[in-house]
This record gives structure tokens, C-alpha cells and sequence, in this order.
């Protein structure tokens, strides 16, 4: 489900550059606490060329003071195998199959029995083939600064105030899906992982740095065009990142970017090269989870695999505006 846009109100650039004198870029606080990792291409797609804006706006109430600031709308493609935000199998209203604590609906689990959103890892072998439909991210929301993410309001309890400040209707689809997400981020993290909802490029990378540390590495997948549902075959360079350790980042609902992020000591990361029926290629990231006991036994991954939760790693590969950081 995308989100709504608004029309652009006044946009008061002396204000956004008095932020910038007060406080580094996204850009440069990036290069300057992990200069030796590069941007990976979900995060580069959510920087406006100026570290500020997408293209597309909505109107904020900056600290209250009148001017208003614009931040991106929207959302993309979501996951392999699912379509775009808000289709069934992968995001219906309230749930996502990255969120290991939800149960999957009949409708969820029937919609296409051939997608392949949940494999196991014996999948990754060389010559593997499997039915897949990559999408493209479409209307993807923009990264904003830390300081004007950080003056906005993320709590259930705010609703009211977070949807007056970004000119949200209370009622509407969109509020609904806001709520959803920010009611997602207050869960408690289940059995084994830290989380936490970053609001920011900056405050990714300052949760993700403190759980596995500075030399690190972040991937996403990468998807050359959008694809029907097709046959992928893994071919030769499959490629294990990281040992057992990662965070893996998750684009959210959300009029800016806002990505749940969770560490774990229990996942297998893997680049996974892929070409496709049509001749197309994907340089795809997938993730193992190696213990599951802690997941609903009613997730959709056993209920498709015809698995039981902490018997056999279940994989996924990750969406192109998804992050996984691994250390080097």
C-alpha cells in the first residue's frame, strides 16, 4: 500500500541548512564511522542527491515552529515473491512475514503455493532452482535528517500528534498502516535478538555498529528489472558472509524511512547469484535463521516448508530495500 502524497507546502531551505551546519549529513557521518564500507544500494536509493529529500513530499511541522520541512512518501516493492507492499502472501494490514511472532491467514498461505517467499538452505546449492517474482521498489520513501526524525513522534500512544504533523488522515488506510508498524516496533523482541526501529541513516548505523561493531559489511539485493514469477537458477559463486552473527534491516510503512532493525547470533548470510528463465540476473542476499523456536508455529515459512519451528534452517531471500550487516 502506498502511501498518499500531499502538496508541497512552503519549503524553507534556510532552516534545513542551519540543521546542516549544526550536524553532519547522512552521508558523511556514514564515511565517517564506517569508511571502509561501502553504501549498499537500499540505502543509496533512500538518499535524495542533496542527503535530505526524495522527489516526493509531505509536508512536516519541524520542532514546532512553524516552518515546514517535506519529507518522502511512499513505499516499494517488497519482497521476493509477494509483489508490491500490501499484496497477500507477503503484507496484508498488521502483518509481514519478516515478523516472526505472526501467524499466517488461509489467505496468505494460499494465495500462490508457487512462490517461493520461505526455502531451505539446501535450496543455495549450485544448479538449485526455484519460482520467483522479484519487484522493483516503486515510490520509496527518503531517508530524513536524524534531528527532524527524532523531533517527529513514534509512539503508539502519540497517534493523534504523528498524523497531525505529517497531515494524516486519522482514518484513512494510510494511518492504519502507520499504526501498524509503530505498534510493531513496540513488540518485545523475541528469544534471542535485539531490536530496535531506527528512524534514520544515522541511527543505523549507530544500533547496527554497537551490536557487531564497526568493520563491517552491509549488502541488499540487487535486481537488474522487474520480473514475472519465473524460474531462477543459483548459479556458480554462492557466497557465505559473515559468521552466525548479522542485523538484518527491514524498509517499513512509513511516509519516511523508518527500518526495523534485529541482531541475532542465529542466522547464515549468503550472496546468492541467480539468473532467470528470461535471461534476467539478480545478485540476491539471502538469510538463513539457523533456530526458529522462538517464531509463531503458525508462521507462514512452516506452514509452507511443512517444517517444525527449531528443526531445520529456514531461509528467505530479502527484498531490494532490505539491509543485512555482517562483520568483515
Amino acid at each position: 500500500m502506498g502511501f498518499h502524497l500531499f502538496p508541497i507546502i512552503t519549503f524553507l531551505m534556510a532552516s534545513l541548512v542551519a540543521t546542516n551546519n549544526a550536524e553532519l549529513s547522512p552521508q558523511i557521518y556514514w564515511k565517517s564511522l564506517l569508511p571502509e564500507t561501502p553504501m549498499p544500494k537500499a540505502i543509496t536509493s533512500l538518499l535524495h542527491p542533496t542527503g535530505l529529500l526524495n522527489e516526493k513530499f509531505t509536508s512536516v511541522d519541524y520542532e514546532g515552529d512553524g516552518t515546514d520541512v517535506n519529507v518522502g512518501g511512499g513505499n516499494g516493492g517488497v519482497s521476493v515473491g509477494a509483489g508490491k507492499r500490501g499484496k497477500p502472501v507477503h503484507v496484508g494490514v498488521g502483518y509481514s512475514p519478516f515478523d516472526y511472532v505472526y501467524a499466517a491467514t488461509e489467505t496468505q498461505l494460499h494465495h500462490d503455493p508457487n512462490v517461493a517467499l520461505f526455502f531451505l538452505e539446501e535450496t543455495l546449492r549450485h544448479g538449485s532452482q526455484i519460482n520467483l517474482h522479484f519487484t522493483k521498489p516503486s515510490n520509496l520513501p527518503s531517508f530524513i535528517p536524524r534531528r527532524l526524525a527524532d523531533s517527529i513522534p513514534f509512539a503508539s500512544t502519540k497517534a493523534k500528534e504523528i498524523f497531525k504533523k505529517l497531515s494524516i488522515k486519522p482514518d484513512s488506510d494510510d494511518a492504519k498502516s502507520m499504526l501498524n508498524t509503530i505498534v510493531s516496533c513496540e513488540k518485545p523482541a523475541i528469544s534471542g535478538e535485539e531490536k530496535q526501529c531506527v528512524n534514520s541513516l544515522e541511527s543505523m548505523v549507530d544500533f547496527c555498529t554497537s551490536k557487531i561493531g564497526k568493520n563491517v559489511a552491509a549488502v541488499s539485493t540487487e535486481v537488474s528489472k522487474e520480473s514475472v514469477l519465473q524460474k531462477y537458477t543459483v548459479t556458480k559463486g554462492v557466497k557465505k558472509l559473515g559468521e552466525k552473527e548479522g542485523v538484518v534491516c527491514h524498509l517499513q510503512n512509513y511516509p519516511y524511512a523508518v527500518f526495523y532493525c534485529h541482531k541475532t547470533e542465529t542466522i547464515e548470510t549468503y550472496y546468492v547469484p541467480l539468473e532467470g528463465a528470461d535471461g534476467s540476473r539478480v545478485k540476491a542476499i539471502a538469510v538463513c535463521h539457523t533456530n526458529t523456536l522462538g517464531w509463531n508455529p503458525k508462521h507462514l515459512a512452516f506452514q509452507v516448508l511443512k517444517v517444525e519451528p527449531g528443526t531445520l534452517p529456514i531461509c528467505h531471500f530479502l527484498p531490494e530495500d532490505h539491509v543485512v550487516w555482517v562483520p568483515k
